[in-house]
């Protein structure tokens, strides 16, 4: 996939007049143009100063109480990865009430739906649909519903959904302001985040070409990232003769694994410590299961990271090219398998982009200094890795998650929603 270049690295010229009643313009690929700080701010104190925007916060304000509850409500819907359709189909529910154009649930299954624009762009806004596999055991064996208690959502299964909660707010509170886009301002909850992505890259492909950015809902901009780091997990199988040990040891599925193993970390990546973020690991190695009998299978965890596409790719010829000596030497078959591939990349310009520029502002705005990455590591890697400009909003969201008491946080759930709220507004046009 290489260094990402073309469109993402044009320079678009705007002009912004910081007074309070002046029209953001929205030219074509708007987040993509390069702007200083100094002009994010007067982007976003142009949109704080209209009225109709301030209403849109009050109503942000108003609805903390059913943002929390429709959270306890989305939170109880066991959705381990694979497995969210009910989740989905409430999440469209509620678009659906909201008034958001063009809701629908699809075979992924996503739940979209849309604020109408006029130019034909779209800003797409994504939340993750899915739990850890450990978070539907602890919703299934719990006595009781999520709940809301003071300034908590408690239950497995609020954590990550906060994020979604959030994003329906700002949704509400835009709409019911009275405000209207220039671009489309798309609303995504996206499943399978947990196990490969499938829901976003589904969503990549319906927006991929007419989508100027893409924001990852994630928290509340406490930490904002705009490159995506690759991460490629293989199974690396080993299958050779089995058999009694006074059979004889040789060719031995171990020695396979064993030799591989010395020589993948004896390569420099696995001491790589770069700006790239690379890096080369194996934790796992698993083949038999008693002490006199040899195993006719194994194989070991391989995970492979960096900033750069083809730095994983260099990786990975070299990985092949030692199984294969190894299979040579010891007559053990050895093959990589994917498990998961995050793809990742680094789009030019993309710090100085308005994207991340006002999404600075605004984390600003809300009371914090941004910590801002390179090496994001969810949704938005698949918007990046196609060249499409993409900013995730981390930040804290509550505790233990993946645990029987894990909570969100509703203060940090409604800052997220502002978040989101003063993006769509400051991005989207008006």
């Amino acid at each position: 996939m290489g260094r990402f270049r073309g469109r993402c690295g044009l320079v678009f010229l705007a002009t912004l007049v910081a007074s309070p009643g002046a029209t953001l313009l929205a030219p074509r690929e708007l987040a993509g143009q390069s702007v200083t700080a100094g002009e994010a701010a007067a982007s976003l104190s142009i949109a704080l100063g209209r009225s109709d925007v301030l209403a849109a916060l009050a109503r942000l304000d108003d609805g903390r109480n059913a943002t929390a509850a429709f959270l306890a409500e989305i939170g109880g819907i066991v959705s381990p990865s694979g497995e969210e359709l009910e989740r989905a189909t409430a999440v469209a529910a509620r678009m659906r009430s909201l008034g958001l154009d063009s809701v629908r649930v699809t075979g992924d299954p996503n739940a979209i739906g849309v604020i109408r624009g006029r130019s034909g762009r779209a800003l797409v806004f994504v939340s993750t649909l899915d739990d850890l596999a450990t978070v539907a055991e602890h919703q299934r064996a719990a006595d009781t519903p999520p709940r809301v208690e003071e300034d908590r959502v408690i239950g497995p299964g609020t954590n990550t959904s906060s994020t979604t909660a959030a994003m329906l707010a700002a949704a509400e509170a835009y709409l019911s302001a009275g405000l209207t886009p220039e671009h489309d301002l798309v609303f995504a909850a996206v499943a399978q985040e947990e196990t490969g992505l499938r829901g976003m890259k589904a969503l990549y492909a319906m927006y991929e070409g007419r989508a100027d950015a893409f924001v990852d809902v994630l928290g509340d901009g406490h930490s904002i990232n705009y490159g995506a780091l690759g991460i490629h997990w293989w199974r690396i199988i080993a299958e050779g003769p089995g058999g009694h040990t006074l059979r004889g040891a040789l060719p031995n599925v171990n020695l396979g694994i064993a030799r591989s193993v010395d020589r993948i970390l004896s390569l420099p990546w696995a001491a790589s410590d770069d700006e790239t973020r690379t890096r080369m690991n194996v934790s796992v190695l698993e083949s038999g299961t008693v002490f006199n009998h040899k195993p006719e299978t194994g194989w070991f965890s391989l995970d492979l990271r960096s900033m750069e596409a083809d730095i994983l790719e260099a990786m990975e010829r070299d990985v092949r090219a030692i199984l294969s000596e190894v299979s040579s030497e010891t007559g053990i078959a050895l093959r990589m398998e994917p498990f998961q591939l995050t793809p990742g990349g680094r789009i030019p310009g993309a710090r100085e982009s308005r994207l991340v520029r006002v999404a600075e502002a605004v984390s600003e705005h809300l009371g914090y200094q941004a910590e801002l990455s390179e090496s994001g590591s969810a949704n938005l890697n698949v918007a990046i890795a196609g060249g499409t400009p993409a900013i995730g909003l981390g930040g804290s969201r509550g505790g233990d998650r993946g645990q029987p008491g894990e909570w969100a946080d509703i203060d940090g759930m409604m800052r997220t929603a502002r978040h989101v709220l003063l993006l769509a507004v400051t991005l989207g046009g008006r």
